[in-house]
């Protein structure tokens, strides 16, 4: 019995993909257990005799089957666009990535629809100014749906007739409450008789899958989606995904119950980033921001946008740890860093001069904080062909030693460059 459960420890793009990447060629399943194709995970890795570099691009299935050994399983907890799932399969197999009898697809997961992300669309205007900043991809929508007890699941694909009836309900509701878009109700229901018949050789009932393969000693990863900033209950609500992000939605979304989890790694960038709306303490809306964007090359994997950017925020950390337990940290993109002569750390939220007890959930007093800074020394050399942890500059240790000193755990991997070679693994206690 073996689950490691791989998190976002901020708001998302930490480079989760690169650590179940490298840990994927150890396990025998990756199991997706929340969100939807609203994820994004790049992936680069050597291919073939000649070790040409190959980006795979992740959003919606498992990173995990880069490894050809690894079995993907969609959890019951995500939500699954069928187009974009084979869109993005095939995109794989197009670039040599075989998937054949090594992806399933949980028969609970709960559908999204082209209307969804229609909805999504104009959700977003109907809010006006205070748009949360949403991918589009209808992962709101369908999550509404499913709170509601309105959703359709996988397992409903696969009897035409009450599928057609349950779909066009959906759509009318739809109509009646943002008035008549344009969409082709008829058309989809035929379009999902054909996506249903090639769907099914995929769809299992996952529960009886993960614990049977437990049962046999199969080591089961856990790939989050998003991050606990984002998380429904946890996050900087509304600004947040429309799922549990944290560890609780491990167990939710893949029927595991918490102690057959053995091992949870936060993965943390070595500064911080968020996309969409909201407060962000931490950002650095001039030249540190600007550096950080480019140099780390802050385009979102799904939508394009640009992210912001800013100091690691060790309060952020502290609540995210607080609710996932961290046994390890994954720190990535360090090398970022390597040329900034000073690197700053915020440790504490004052409001009037008073420290904060933890992370605020009113987004107007968070907006009001004062954020104090711990300034460490740059290490100015770059680290990216560093292998071994001893061969990092002593400011660049002493960094990642703060970090595991304040929050009071390991750091275990470390990122130092965009390959998959590029993870310096450290020693843990």
């Amino acid at each position: 019995m073996s689950v490691t459960v791989v998190l976002g420890s901020q708001w998302g793009d930490e480079g989760k993909g690169k650590l179940v990447d490298i840990l994927a060629a150890d396990i025998d399943v990756c199991a997706r257990c929340a969100g939807g194709n609203n994820a994004g995970h790049t992936i680069v890795v050597p291919v073939g005799p000649d070790r040409v570099k190959t980006t795979y691009a992740f959003h919606l299935l498992p990173s995990g089957l880069v490894n050809p050994k690894c079995t993907g399983v969609i959890g019951s907890g995500v939500v699954v666009h069928v187009p974009s799932f084979f869109a993005e399969l095939d995109a794989l197999e197009a670039k040599g990535l075989d998937c054949s009898g090594r992806l399933f697809v949980s028969d609970r997961a709960h559908l999204v629809f082209d209307f969804h992300q229609i909805v999504d669309g104009l959700k977003e205007v109907e809010l006006g100014g205070s748009s949360i900043g949403t991918t589009k991809k209808g992962i709101g929508p369908a999550y509404s749906g499913k709170a509601s007890r309105s959703g359709l699941r996988v397992h409903h694909l696969f009897d035409h007739d009450t599928f057609a009836e349950k779909f066009r309900k959906l759509v009318e509701g739809r109509f009646k409450r943002y008035g008549h878009f344009e969409y082709d109700t008829e058309g989809e229901i035929q379009r999902y008789k054909v996506l249903a018949e090639r769907l099914k050789p995929y769809v299992i009932d996952s529960v009886v899958y993960i614990h049977e393969a437990l049962a046999s000693g199969k080591k089961v990863l856990v790939e989050g989606a998003n991050a606990l900033m984002l998380d429904l209950d946890f996050g900087t609500y509304p600004y947040v995904t429309s799922s549990s992000t944290t560890i609780g939605g491990v167990c939710t979304g893949l029927g595991i119950p918490p102690k057959k989890i053995e091992k949870t790694i936060g993965v943390i960038k070595a500064y911080t980033t968020r996309v969409g709306g909201g407060p962000f303490p931490t950002e650095q809306l001039n030249d540190i921001g600007v550096h950080l964007q480019e140099v780390g090359r802050e385009y979102g994997t799904t939508t394009g946008r640009r992210r912001r950017c800013g100091w690691l925020d060790l309060v952020v950390m502290k609540h995210s740890n607080m609710i996932n337990g961290y046994d390890t940290l994954n720190l990535t993109k360090l090398d970022v860093l390597d040329q900034l002569p000073e690197i700053k750390i915020g440790v504490r939220y004052l409001v009037d001069g008073k420290e904060l007890p933890g992370f605020p959930a009113d987004l107007e007093l968070l907006a009001k904080v004062e954020v104090e800074y711990v300034s460490l020394p740059g290490w100015n050399t770059s680290i990216e062909n560093v292998t071994e942890y001893s061969e990092l500059p002593e400011n660049c240790k002493k960094y990642i030693e703060f970090i595991e000193s304040y929050l009071d755990i390991p750091v275990e991997w470390i990122g130092v460059g965009p390959g998959r070679e590029s993870m310096v693994k450290k020693e843990v206690k």
